[in-house]
């Protein structure tokens, strides 16, 4: 089994920034993928950016790039979500995820409010 750990969520203004971890612990695997979804209510859950382990690319929802960056610390089993230039429509649950072959996983989530 593979456990997911999120923090950083919390209030900020719109123009800041925060930073989300996700410490992974655990089963481990040759080959994953770990990434960032939200869900905001009422919405659908939606993915955000996730990272190859392996290799290190990066992917991005059209409405975070450059703005979002997607990070690894491979000593630490940690992925970081450093979210710059918050807007209000970024407000929702953020969740960890860790997909492998054959299993997928979630987090807890963790809130994420900007306000206007």
């Amino acid at each position: 089994q593979v456990q997911l750990v999120e923090s950083g969520g919390g209030l900020v203004q719109a123009g800041g920034s925060l930073r989300l971890s996700c410490a992974a612990s655990g089963r481990t695997f040759s080959s994953y993928v770990m990434g960032w979804f939200r869900q905001a209510p009422g919405a659908e859950r939606e993915f955000v950016a996730s990272i190859r382990w392996s290799g290190g690319r990066t992917y991005y929802a059209d409405s975070v790039k450059g703005r979002f960056t997607i990070s690894r610390d491979n000593a630490k089993n940690t992925v970081y979500l450093r979210m710059n230039s918050l807007k209000p429509e970024d407000t929702a649950v953020y969740y960890c995820n860790l997909d492998s072959p054959g299993s997928d996983y979630w987090g807890q989530g963790t809130q994420v409010t900007v306000s206007s």
